[in-house]
Parts: C-alpha cells; structure tokens; sequence
C-alpha cells in the first residue's frame, strides 16, 4: 500500500497520525483566500516529488499524477513486487482522479489570456487529463496489462479499486496497482464548492471544522492526496511469497439517478452498493465488524449514510464500529477511497480502528457508534469502506482478515 495526505506522505504516518486522531487540516496557503467563504483545507505539506521522479519530469506532471506516482511506488516497494518482461503483460494499473490536472489546466489558461495562445505548455493536454496518472504509472513501472482511469467524483477511488478486484476474479490480470489521486485545491475549484455551500466555513478553528455526523457539522473540508494498493490472486500472491495485509472480498456500485449532488432519499443508493458488496462477498450482514464510512461532514450526506446503514444492517447497525476517517484528512475526493482502504486494511492487521474525531454533540439522526475522538482496540475480521460522490455513484468494498 502507498499514500500521499494532508497527515503523512506515506503508510506509516498516515496510519500514526490517524490512530493519534490528528487533524491535517490547515489555512490555505498556496493561494489568497481572503475574499472566499471557506479558507481552510486538507493541504499535503512537505511532499517532495523528486523523491519518486526524476527533477526533468516533475515539471511534466501535474501535482495529482505526481501523488500517483509516490504512492504507486510506495505501494510497489511495500508489495515486494517487480515488475519484468516476463510478468508485464499480467500487471495493469487502475488509477482514477475525480478531477485530474486542474492545477496544470488553471496555470495554462492565464497564461493563454496574458501572453496568447502560442505560449501555452506543448504538455498542457497529457497533464491536465484524468487518465495520466494511471497512463505514467505504467509507463514508470512498465506494467502492460489492463490500464485505464474511472472517473466518479468521490466514489472514485473506491471504484478503481473494486473494478481492479474484479479484473482480477475475471482472469484479466494476476495484479492491479489501483486506487485514486486529487490535487484540486485551487482558486476555481474551492470557489465552486463554496458557492454550492458545500463547504465547512468554521475557519476560526480548522482542526475541528470537519465533524461527521456530529450535530454542529458545516461542510466538508476539501483535501488532497493519493492511495494505491496493490491487489493480487491469491495464487499469485501465495507463489512469489507476497506479505498479505488483508483479502478483498465484496464490491457493489449503484447509481442514484436523482440529483446532480444531493444523495437519493434515504439513502437508496448508498444502501444498495452496501448490500450488493456484502452479498458479493458471500457473508451476513451481521458478519461485518467495522465500516469506514463515507462521512462527510455535511447534512444531508451523514444522515443519509446512517438511515443506508441501519437498512442493510438491521439490529447489527447499532453494533458496528464506524468512523470517518475524513474527520483527519479532509475529504480528498476521487482520492478518497483509495487512502479509505489503506486505513480499513490497517484496522484489520493491526486490530486498531481510527476515531471520528470532533464528535462533540450527537444529531438524533446519526445514532450509531461513529468511535468518537479516541482510537479503538478491537479484532477487525471483516470491514467495509464506503464512498459516494456527486451525479448518484456509490461504491462500497468489503475487506476480510486473511487466513492461510
């Protein structure tokens, strides 16, 4: 597993500072925020590309393929996995980003209004669109196989690596370098969701600005960053001699078919992608110990993904750890699942589920156990990672203990 994120540019910090309950959340610095509602953000501090790229290819790369690449290489290393002539062709890459090179694109577009068309980069084009990061993954890596790009908002990440899953039962491929990548804190874009009032404007206090299913909760907080894991066959696993942190299960996905951005009532969708990954995976609701929840901070979304659970849970609802990670790292939109499944499978491996931190005042119609402000020692055997995102898609995986 790799991760870029506002709490740590890789495995290891991230799952410290989650487990710590730390916040990444920050003032927005990159750019003036001044006249904008919402100043704050999940910024990633500190990331050094030339780490992971050569310095002549850093500057050919916008920032959400840079956080592709580190964590895929990230991911690669930690899997022990080398890719050769003879393996190429049966490894393929699924990278998705919910909006791409926007960093690339906005720079470009100022320069084609102040000094004309003939000074725009000849590399505006292959940075800006959403596919690069899993197009220059295999082109870094020489992985040949199946490579292409979902692209569904914030349930993005979440469907790569389930589409990948799939790749794999299907025989397509033995192994999938898969998860999600954003980088989309910039002037149009934090202007967008802010006019929408989608974003948390607790400005004053930035730590405690993302608060799922708390009563006081705003918005969500815009992050940023990337989360690659490596999924592979069992047979293929079990032949090179692989560690195994955890076995994928289920997956299901389901369209809303209601609203541009408003979750279906009730949370149809989001019930039905939970139900089809549970029963994908062949297990019982009541199987299930532990959700990383979708939670966004906003209204309308926790409430939802509440009354979704307790539908596809029944009694087994109130008995669930669920928390939302995004309460640390902000939401990192097409990103979001991909670093959501390296924190679930770390819950499974190392017994530990992260909190929610900033659950201060409960909302009567988010009545679950959301593990509030502290970590949570308990046996993981089989957990959920949940993601929804704008236009209705809704994604969920189910992650298993793996037993030899």
């Amino acid at each position: 597993m790799g991760a870029v994120s506002p709490v740590g540019n890789d495995v290891p910090t991230l799952w410290q500072s989650l487990i710590a309950g730390k916040s990444g959340i920050s003032y927005i610095d990159e750019f003036d925020v001044s006249d904008y509602p919402t100043k704050i953000g999940g910024v990633v501090r500190d990331f050094e590309p030339e780490q992971y790229i050569e310095r002549k290819e850093v500057r050919r790369l916008d920032r959400f393929a840079q956080f592709a690449v580190a964590a895929a290489k990230q991911a690669l290393a930690d899997a022990g996995l080398e890719i050769t002539e003879q393996n190429a062709k049966r490894i393929g890459v699924y990278i998705g980003s919910g909006i791409g090179g926007i960093h690339t694109l906005l720079e470009n577009y100022r320069v084609l209004l102040e000094r004309g068309p003939r000074r725009v980069s000849p590399f505006l084009v292959p940075m800006m669109i959403s596919n690069i990061a899993s197009g220059y993954v295999s082109i870094l890596t020489g992985a040949k196989g199946p490579n292409s790009s979902p692209i569904s908002a914030c349930a993005t990440g979440t469907n790569a690596i389930g589409d990948a899953f799939k790749m794999i039962e299907r025989g397509a491929a033995d192994v999938m370098i898969a998860g999600g990548a954003e980088a989309a804190i910039v002037d149009i874009s934090l202007a967008g969701f802010s006019t929408m009032k989608a974003l948390s404007t607790r400005n004053d206090e930035p730590q405690r600005a993302s608060r799922p299913f708390d009563n006081d909760r705003d918005g969500f907080v815009m992050g940023e960053g990337a989360g690659i894991v490596i999924v592979e066959s069992l047979e293929h696993a079990l032949a090179r001699g692989a560690q195994i942190r955890a076995e994928i299960v289920g997956y299901g996905m389901s369209g809303d078919a209601y609203h541009l951005t408003a979750p279906a009532p009730e949370g149809e969708g989001m019930y039905d992608a939970m139900r089809e990954a549970v029963a994908d995976a062949g297990l019982k609701p009541e199987q299930v110990d532990y959700i990383n929840a979708h939670g966004t901070s906003t209204d309308l979304n926790d409430k939802f993904e509440t009354l979704a659970i307790k539908r596809t849970f029944g009694e087994h609802a109130y008995k669930l750890a669920i928390s939302s990670t995004k309460s640390m790292t902000g939401h990192l939109l097409g990103a979001a699942g991909g670093v959501e499944a390296v924190a679930t499978v770390l819950s499974i491996q190392e017994g530990i589920v992260p909190p929610t931190i900033n659950y201060e005042t409960p909302d009567p119609d988010c009545d679950l156990d959301y593990v509030p402000n502290q970590a949570r020692k308990m046996d993981v055997r089989v957990a959920m990672s949940n993601s929804f995102g704008f236009g209705g898609h809704n994604a969920a995986i189910v992650l298993k203990k793996f037993e030899a």
